[in-house]
């Protein structure tokens, strides 16, 4: 099998996991933070300082690389791997989040979606089937199946709805990947909103379709942190122990410690480059703002104990400078810090992992973090 998870060591303390996912491409260590790049570039970020930073696994976005420059283009160019010059593991999400977050752009029915081009207005039609021949056509290792993502204020009638699209356009995604399976490993994706009956049935449904992995969908949308670890709560005992479990468009500190003491494998999220581009540092004690006016004397590391080229080269002070000046370097390098900041705290989430001390680490890290939400 060209995939194959196993895991490799369970906290005694928490019951979180250490697994191996092997792709074509590559073995990914989990519990993983994927970084993303939405144009098959994470921004600000050439694929050396990815690798120099620990990344094992980037995201691209099978929406916007459909519209621009094409899939059939890409598929010319060797596949994404060659495209971007990125020689580990990418996985490729379906285009659904783009039917919820570009919904007044979109009609939704049971067949196919259609919606008019955020960059040129023309009329565009997705199906399951087109969503993953876009996909096999990027040559992505992991590849995700066409869901509908529902707002979270929905009712329980409309969440139902989409839940049960979600289900038949999963089945209609794995007919039409057969053949496909040794390259490309397509996850399916467990929805239901914020209602618990829901979360229950999709991640039954999700989990008999035996796939290689599988996603949970439709959280950290807009709905309070509590009410998203009480979905996983519900969902992730429903997965198979056997198979990576991913949580979609998650990547804050406080959520990635909660997810992977819930059973989470992998994570992904824009936030990281996209709080570095308005000034915005992560650190343990929570974001500095760069920017702001206290920094322009602060000649320390954005932090301490930071191993990456920005904490290990330049202060506070000079990156402030930058970001005040629009000079790109100051995006850059908070760029390089959060993705690393990220990455090294899923090195210590696994170190205390394989020490057996996950539950004491996570009440030390999210203290100091100044979350109020650990539940020790």
């Amino acid at each position: 099998m060209a995939f194959e998870y196993e895991v490799i060591k369970e906290c005694k303390q928490s019951g979180a996991r250490i697994g191996k996912l092997y792709t074509p491409h590559g073995v990914i260590e989990t519990p993983v933070f994927m970084p993303v790049g939405t144009q098959a570039t994470v921004k600000a970020m050439a694929p050396n300082e990815l690798k120099e930073i620990g990344s094992s696994i980037i995201l691209s976005n099978t929406y916007h690389l459909f519209l621009r420059p094409g899939d059939d283009l890409i598929k010319k160019a060797g596949g994404l791997h060659k495209f971007m010059a990125w020689d580990r593991p990418i996985l490729t999400d379906s285009g659904g989040f783009q039917v919820f977050s570009l919904a007044k752009l979109n009609k939704i029915t049971d067949e196919y979606v259609q919606f008019n081009s955020h960059i040129d207005g023309e009329r565009l039609t997705f199906t399951p089937e087109k969503s993953i021949e876009i996909q096999h056509n990027l040559g992505a290792d992991i590849i995700m199946a066409f869901d509908e993502c529902a707002p979270p204020e929905s009712e329980h009638a409309y969440t139902k709805i989409a839940m049960d699209r979600t289900h038949s356009w999963l089945s209609r995604c794995k007919e039409y990947h057969k053949g496909h399976e040794e390259t490309q490993a397509l996850f399916g994706i467990v929805q239901g909103g914020m209602y618990k009956d829901l979360r229950i049935e999709s991640a039954k449904y999700v989990a008999s379709m035996d796939l290689p992995g599988n996603a949970i969908g439709g959280l950290s949308v807009g709905e309070p942190k509590n009410i998203m670890y009480d979905m996983l709560d519900e969902v992730v005992p429903h997965l198979q122990k056997n198979k990576p479990r991913y949580l979609m468009g998650v990547g804050s500190p406080d959520c990635l410690i909660e997810g992977v003491l819930r059973g989470v494998d992998m994570f992904d999220c824009v936030l990281q480059t996209r709080i570095a581009r308005n000034g915005t540092a992560m650190t343990r004690h929570g974001n500095l703002t760069i920017r702001n006016n206290t920094f322009s004397e602060d000649f320390t590391p954005i932090e301490d104990d930071c191993d990456c080229y920005a904490c290990k080269n330049f202060t506070r002070a000079y990156i402030r400078h930058l970001i005040k000046a629009n000079e790109i370097l100051g995006a850059r390098l908070l760029s390089i810090h959060n993705l690393r900041y990220s990455i090294r705290l899923m090195e210590q989430i696994k170190q205390a992992i394989w020490e057996d001390r996950l539950l004491d680490f996570a009440k030390e890290y999210l203290n100091d973090y100044g979350t109020g939400l650990y539940k020790g």
